[in-house]
């Protein structure tokens, strides 16, 4: 059973991962990732290359590429026991199977690890993964007003007391916000109403913001992403925590930790009376009858009779 539970999962969201790596970053990825397997294993090229194998057989892997694969399986394994989606899952692996290339063609070919370490910087610095567009109740907060109607989260959190605001602090360079999106878009679905709000807003955009908020935009930060919660304008609680020397406290960002620490339940009930003591205290004006005027020819008519 703890292994059917995993397969039915993977059958059930196969639609959504097939749609998802179809995607030019992730074949991309996909590629690099398996460069390594491709030039051992593909004829006319492996007689080539060095190996320490005692048969001499330079097309399969030798005892030490063998184990250099099998320690990164272990790491990916880690990893992912943290991992909350599957955009996470396959980015671990797409991550460190890119780090076990670089070693093994480094091991077997100086110039060969040179050419693949520059491919991968160069394709770091010009692809990126692709973002989240569904839909979502979210407002986005800059540091400034592009308009009359916009306002920034400061003027936002202070302009209604009652209104309760769950802000996340991200990044899009973060890998962990990205995977989050999704998770933070859904939740903004099912919660957001009058009296309960979700916002975000982009500590890598805005610094001074980050400062400001305490959430550090560092590429080594632990708190990407921070959600905080705001009631009549004031912070009641953050995850991740931050200790006394500043280092954020491990959490997981899933769903049900959410609505469990950050009692969206709860929230979103009260939230609901909210909306409706507000319809109860301003109720829709009535439509005023239009009056039809008088047609001119029978006015004129009856002023004539008079």
């Amino acid at each position: 059973m703890a292994l059917l539970t995993p397969l039915f999962a993977f059958l059930y969201h196969l639609p959504q991962v097939y749609k998802w790596l179809l995607k030019p970053y992730y074949v991309a990825s996909l590629f690099m990732s398996v460069a390594f397997l491709m030039v051992r294993k593909t004829p006319g090229i492996c007689e080539h290359l060095s190996t320490q194998r005692e048969d001499g057989n330079s097309c399969d892997f030798d005892w030490r590429e063998v184990e250099i694969l099998m320690f990164l399986s272990a790491i990916v394994m880690m990893k992912n026991r943290r991992a909350i989606t599957v955009e996470q899952h396959v980015g671990n692996i797409i991550l460190f199977s890119k780090v076990a290339n670089v070693i093994l063609f480094f091991r077997l070919d100086i110039r060969m690890g040179l050419l693949y370490l520059t491919l991968c910087i160069v394709f770091l610095m010009t692809c990126k993964p692709p973002l989240y567009m569904g839909p979502e109740y979210i407002k986005y907060f800059s540091d400034k007003t592009i308009d009359v109607s916009d306002k920034t989260i400061d003027e936002e959190l202070e302009r209604d007391g009652r209104v309760t605001w769950i802000v996340e602090f991200f990044a899009n360079w973060s890998p962990e916000c990205q995977s989050f999106a999704s998770i933070y878009a859904d939740l903004s679905l099912k919660y957001n109403c009058a009296g309960l709000k979700f916002g975000k807003l982009d500590v890598g955009r805005y610094g001074e913001m980050s400062k400001k908020y305490k959430v550090s935009a560092s590429p080594l930060s632990k708190q990407l992403p921070s959600l905080v919660l705001f009631q009549g304008g004031k912070e009641i609680m953050r995850r991740p925590q931050v200790d006394k020397k500043g280092r954020a406290v491990s959490w997981s960002f899933t769903e049900e930790n959410i609505i469990r620490e950050f009692n969206l339940n709860e929230l979103y009930q009260r939230s609901k009376k909210l909306s409706k003591g507000r319809a109860e205290r301003f109720p829709p004006v009535p439509e005023e009858e239009e009056v039809e005027p008088e047609p001119k020819g029978e006015e004129s008519e009856t002023k004539k009779d008079k």
